[in-house]
């Protein structure tokens, strides 16, 4: 009895032996750079680039995934693909209001409250913020958004004992930075930053894709000689990209 392997998948070419998928890249790109296709539209579907181009489905799927993969285009779960904003840039060594710096590149800024209340410390986030355990704290959750597009997810611990108005805050119309800037004036800021693969619950909260990494910035502030906050701020990796700059003294 013989057994035969199954037939590697054959690429679709145009009759100039040109692959499929690159010439539907070509299309969309081309409508960007000419002005039809602009930032935040809603480019075809699968289903539309399957009649258009006469293609099989995988085809105009590998089409669309290479230009996400280069940040041409991002994918929102439910909703399709679009054309990229230019990657925000957030700054490291700042500590600058997300709502000022999306309002400084002319988009819209929004923000979405999953949490925001008050708790004792657990074991883990009394060590982070050098607390006995059951100390009153603030545990907020915040999506923030540029043009409609998610592009933060912004889970912060905060002492209770000194922002005691943090929880009753309505965070839809100022951010936790501006609020903790005027009730804590900043003394001191520590930053550290990594690649991660983010779980289930902030793919979802950010509209990611699977296996699409993020940038996870981790801030700590003190005030008043004590640690106000520990900050997780997680961006997509395809929307965001990080800047720091510093003056160096001649020696």
């Amino acid at each position: 009895m013989t057994s035969s392997a199954a037939a590697p998948a054959t690429q679709e070419t145009s009759t100039s032996g040109a692959p499929l998928y690159a010439a539907i890249k070509a299309f969309i790109v081309d409508a960007i750079k000419a002005g039809t296709l602009k930032s935040g539209d809603r480019v075809p579907s699968e289903a539309e680039l399957v009649t258009r181009f006469g293609v099989s489905r995988m085809t105009a799927n590998r089409a669309l995934r290479e230009l996400q993969s280069v940040g041409v285009l991002v994918r929102r779960s439910g909703s399709g693909s679009f054309v990229a904003e230019p990657k925000p840039i957030g700054h490291m060594i700042e500590i600058r209001n997300i709502a000022d710096e999306v309002r400084a590149r002319g988009h819209a800024y929004r923000a979405r409250v999953i949490q925001n209340q008050a708790e004792k410390a657990a074991p883990e986030a009394a060590a982070l913020l050098g607390v006995p355990v059951g100390t009153r704290i603030f545990h907020s959750v915040i999506v923030h958004h540029e043009a409609e597009f998610p592009i933060q997810l912004e889970e912060r611990l905060v002492l209770a004992s000194i922002a005691p108005g943090y929880a009753d805050m309505d965070f839809t119309h100022t951010t936790p930075n501006e609020y903790l800037t005027r009730v804590a004036p900043l003394e001191r800021v520590e930053h550290r930053v990594s690649a991660a693969m983010p779980d289930q619950r902030t793919r979802q909260l950010l509209g990611m894709e699977e296996q699409e990494p993020v940038l996870r910035l981790t801030r700590q502030t003190w005030s008043r000689n004590r640690l106000v906050s520990h900050a997780w701020l997680t961006h997509p990796a395809s929307r965001f990209e990080l800047s720091a700059s510093f003056a160096v003294e001649a020696g």
